[in-house]
């Protein structure tokens, strides 16, 4: 019931803003997305409550896509089947990836999908990623560069979205230089990559990061964009979902992840829900 009227509270206030965004450095915003039926507690007839989990991310196909759509990611679907399995209703929403670990921090949500280690390292996390991040530099199309380290980035401005972990040294990196408009430049929001492949063909950045396959998703349903240059990888890691230390249940939707990935692998389930996204373990 806490949980009930922070809800409320929270979007009472989220309606009295409007934020539009532009080709400058913004501020994170949720999207208007409607929270309001996803309270974790509700009385059923018999009047027990019914046990839900909420989980929010901003879309990153395929690893997590947009709320509602018809393949809502293959992180999504996994983890709605183990809860699903475990007796609890499951609820998955669209923010910016900033706000989605506020709200998790705030409690008004249980977890986030698409975690890496370093977006939020005091967070309860599973013991086996549902996912693998491969973290690539981008460039535009024309471009003769190549990542080869921290030191290949001077004099080039880095387009990363707001957030966002991408391995320990370019996080550093970012970190060090986020005040500085000409090494780093921040995008915020719901869906920032559409835009950040606009900037990168108008030349108004240099270098983009961005996981590959979220990149060869991207291009397969927008045809009509360019495709950047792939400059480089530079990070690998698994992708987790993540419980903030303040949600009291983080430990055990934690372990039931771990229980039940172990089950949808062993009983083909695993393989059957990549296989809809065209990828399979090696791919991930």
């Amino acid at each position: 019931m806490f949980r009930t009227l922070l809800l409320s509270v929270f979007f009472l206030f989220s309606a009295c803003s409007d934020q539009t965004p532009t080709d400058s450095p913004e501020t994170d915003a949720p999207n208007q997305a409607d929270l309001s039926s996803a309270a974790p507690e509700q009385a059923t007839a018999a009047g027990a409550a019914i046990r839900r989990v909420i989980l929010a991310a901003d879309p990153w196909c395929p690893h997590n896509c947009l709320a509602g759509a018809l393949q809502e990611g293959y992180m999504v679907d996994i983890a709605r089947e183990i809860f699903a399995e475990a007796g609890y209703e499951f609820d998955y929403q669209n923010f910016g990836w900033a706000r989605s670990l506020q709200l998790a921090r705030e409690q008004l949500i249980d977890g986030v999908v698409g975690a890496l280690k370093g977006d939020a390292p005091d967070f309860i996390f599973p013991e086996t990623g549902l996912g693998e991040a491969r973290i690539t530099l981008y460039t535009h199309p024309q471009s003769q560069w190549e990542y080869d380290g921290i030191d290949s980035l001077q004099g080039k401005t880095l387009l990363v979205i707001n957030g966002y972990a991408y391995s320990p040294e370019l996080d550093h990196y970012i970190s060090e230089y986020t005040d500085d408009s000409e090494r780093i430049w921040i995008l915020s929001g719901p869906a920032p990559l559409a835009r950040a492949l606009q900037l990168l063909e108008r030349e108004r950045t240099d270098v983009f990061v961005e996981d590959s396959a979220v990149m060869s998703w991207f291009l397969a349903q927008n045809t009509s964009i360019a495709a950047p240059r792939n400059a480089g990888l530079a990070y690998e890691a698994p992708l987790f979902i993540a419980f903030p230390p303040e949600n009291p249940d983080a430990a055990e939707l934690a372990n039931l992840l771990d229980s039940g990935l172990a089950r949808l692998t062993a009983n083909g389930r695993l393989a059957a829900i990549l296989s809809a996204y065209r990828l399979s373990d090696p791919d991930l």
